[in-house]
């Protein structure tokens, strides 16, 4: 059977210009975000659920014993030195419970981008050296209690957060373990030895046995088998090698067995050349600042311009200094809500737990809230518009017998053949739950097929060519669509149907498309299927545009061409191919079904492979982001009123906003916040 249309090997993929690209970085130290990145991930959320833990539990001492608390509840137990037991116990909250933001106040400040560690340890370093000065004469009350609450606050929030988003990206690692460990290298007396990959050098003959992986860039020079390229190149089928077929490193052998000269190894094979890609893309990719991150910046300011200006005209009114300066760190512990430290964990942790639920697994956070911004969608075809599996999608009989026993009559002849189509046909008769019959005097019709007898009948199984050098008359119908392959069974001379095999096209696919045009986002397909299997699924799902044989240089290229024309572009895929154009785009979603790769480079997975599922994403993040932007509203809100009631702008009046009071507009402010992220819950269906 001819089916030599299949076989892309003349793709030369050592075309690929990466010339400007540093391979001698490739080493496992400068993998991003690899097992050390993870480690190091998870080490830090164990130091922040350490640190809360440790600070909560000497938080309260410091309440049960702070005056202002007392006061407020209206009880009285003070122990002999409570201020300086007070003090000790602050002291070590702020030092070893603070020290994170701390530590983040000095990056942010090195860094020239004040956020929210400057703001936390602002508040909270006003909070103790003043308190400790009230402890050692100055007059006032002390703000121990507030500084131990805040910093219990920020941690939790901080570790909600971490653990929520856990899941350092493996992705090139991942691609890394898509190559074998060792080679079967071929000596000049025909010897076969194993050895590890980078003992192979170019020019070495290998020989790759049936279901190995492919260790090296190559040409064949004996044999010939189908590889599976598709987690690689995008071609759905299973592609023909025979003797100078070009074969790629990390690809799939068939069932024959092959052996071939090595062209490319380590850093300049396809693969690796695919892993730089990733990484470049990685390190490139912007990041939009966090909300509350912004929101802190501005309070940041907003506190040192009303906390200074407050000291400044305490002062210039006669007041005196120590009046003046409880009023500016009233104003600067008030202006650092606690609620600001939960406003986002909080959203997050639980858009990602429902995101789970609806089969959205959120990788970054920070991309899901983006999701609201894209203005384009590309796909990859194989495996996301479509199955990625190639299949039988219509058979029809023009003779006297049924359909499926036309079928079952040709799958005697293909059951035991490894071709693409053949596999297709069997596994269509297995899901029928057909018997498959026996055939006799089996024989292949050089180029055009296979013939046998079954069941006394004489049975063909032929290419287009076959009809047309025989002179048959093609049923009408047969070629519905250029994205199908059609095969004919002939039976006894006579032409009885057809079978026409295709990767299958989703039954989601046009109901998201629909989705997503009625949204107004256009919906464009790079894949590195041919033109005419490209145009065909183009044309039946109404798509925006379309680009075929790519690779997956060329699929970042068309990312970057399109986020250069102003779009916000989202990149949806399956394989190794689309890994780079997955860390490029604005926001990756990767289909769950697909490769490791492709999963772990995306900042979204769709657990259930629905296309339909991305409209859900990108409607739960605007939701996702609504319900941050109302949380910081409520977590600083109250600031209006309060930071001027706290510079005294009502004292004349003889009204001042006490640090207990604040402290009574800040635990509102934090349930506020709670049941409002709580709600989020409502708003994915």
């Amino acid at each position: 059977m001819d089916h030599s249309k299949m076989d892309h090997s003349k793709m030369d993929h050592s075309k690929i210009d990466h010339s400007k690209m540093d391979h001698s970085k490739m080493g496992h130290e400068n993998i991003p975000m690899g097992m050390e990145g993870h480690d190091h991930h998870q080490m830090m959320i164990e130091d922040f659920k350490k640190r809360f833990w440790v600070t909560l539990i000497l938080t309260i001492p410091i309440l049960i014993f702070s005056p202002m608390i007392q006061m407020f509840f209206g009880y009285e137990w003070l122990l002999p030195g409570n201020p300086y037991i007070l003090f000790v116990l602050s002291s070590i909250v702020y030092f070893w419970g603070g020290l994170p933001f701390l530590k983040g106040f000095y990056e942010e400040v090195r860094s020239k981008n004040p956020g929210m560690m400057t703001l936390i340890a602002m508040a909270i370093s006003v909070a103790y050296f003043y308190s400790t000065a009230t402890v050692f004469g100055l007059k006032g009350v002390d703000f121990f209690w507030e500084l131990a609450t805040l910093i219990d606050i920020m941690l939790l929030g901080h570790w909600i957060e971490m653990k929520s988003v856990l899941g350092a990206s493996k992705a090139l690692q991942l691609l890394v373990s898509m190559m074998p460990a060792e080679a079967h290298r071929v000596d000049e007396y025909g010897n076969v030895e194993d050895v590890k990959l980078d003992m192979l050098k170019i020019n070495d003959t290998i020989l790759i046995k049936p279901g190995e992986k492919v260790p090296a860039d190559g040409i064949i020079t004996e044999g010939s088998s189908y590889v599976n390229e598709s987690m690689l190149t995008g071609e759905s089928k299973p592609v023909k090698k025979d003797k100078d077929s070009k074969v790629i490193g990390g690809s799939i052998n068939g069932n024959g067995s092959l052996k071939m000269k090595v062209e490319h190894t380590g850093k300049d094979s396809y693969l690796n050349k695919v892993i730089t890609l990733v990484a470049e893309a990685q390190k490139t990719k912007s990041r939009m600042q966090n909300l509350s991150d912004r929101a802190a910046k501005w309070l940041t300011y907003i506190a040192l311009t009303i906390g200074f200006g407050t000291l400044a005209v305490w002062l210039i009114a006669g007041y005196p200094f120590v009046f003046a300066l409880e009023r500016m760190v009233t104003v600067m512990v008030i202006t650092c809500p606690h609620a600001l430290g939960l406003a986002i964990p909080l959203v997050v942790a639980i858009s990602i737990s429902v995101s789970a639920q609806h089969g959205l697994l959120i990788r970054n956070r920070t991309a899901f809230e983006e999701s609201r911004k894209i203005t384009v969608l590309l796909f990859d075809k194989t495996g996301t518009l479509t199955t990625g599996i190639f299949g039988v999608t219509r058979f029809e009989s023009v003779s006297g017998i049924s359909a499926e026993e036309m079928l079952r009559l040709a799958s005697a002849l293909e059951q035991s053949s490894e071709h693409p189509i053949a596999v297709g046909i069997i596994d269509k008769v297995k899901d029928l739950d057909l018997k498959i019959p026996d055939a006799e005097n089996f024989n292949a019709i050089t180029g055009k097929g296979v013939e046998a007898i079954v069941e006394g009948k004489s049975v063909k199984v032929v290419s287009p060519g076959y009809l047309k050098e025989n002179d048959l008359t093609f049923p009408e119908g047969s070629f519905s669509s250029k994205a199908e392959t059609v095969v004919f069974v002939i039976i006894d001379g006579k032409v009885a149907g057809y079978i026409s095999l295709a990767d299958t096209i989703r039954p989601e696919s046009n109901d998201a498309i629909r989705i997503f045009r009625k949204n107004g986002i256009k919906v464009m397909m790079a894949t590195g299927d041919n033109e005419t299997v490209a145009k065909a699924v183009s044309d039946e799902l109404g798509l925006d545009g379309y680009y075929s044989e790519v690779l997956p240089h060329q699929k970042v290229e068309i990312v970057k061409e399109l986020q250069c024309k102003g779009e916000f572009v989202a990149m949806t895929g399956d394989g190794v191919n689309d890994a780079p154009a997955l860390a490029q785009a604005d926001v990756g979603i990767a289909v769950g079904s697909g490769t490791d790769v492709a999963v772990e480079t995306a900042d979204i997975v769709l657990v259930n492979s629905n296309p339909k599922d991305i409209a859900s994403l990108i409607l739960f993040g605007k939701a996702t982001y609504n319900k941050m932007i109302q949380n910081i509203a409520w977590a600083t809100g109250y600031n209006v009123i309060a930071i001027p009631l706290a510079a005294g702008v009502l004292y004349s009046s003889g009204f001042v906003l006490g640090p207990a009071v604040g402290a009574v507009f800040m635990s509102l402010s934090t349930i506020i916040v709670a049941v409002n992220a709580r709600l989020l819950k409502r708003q994915i269906n």
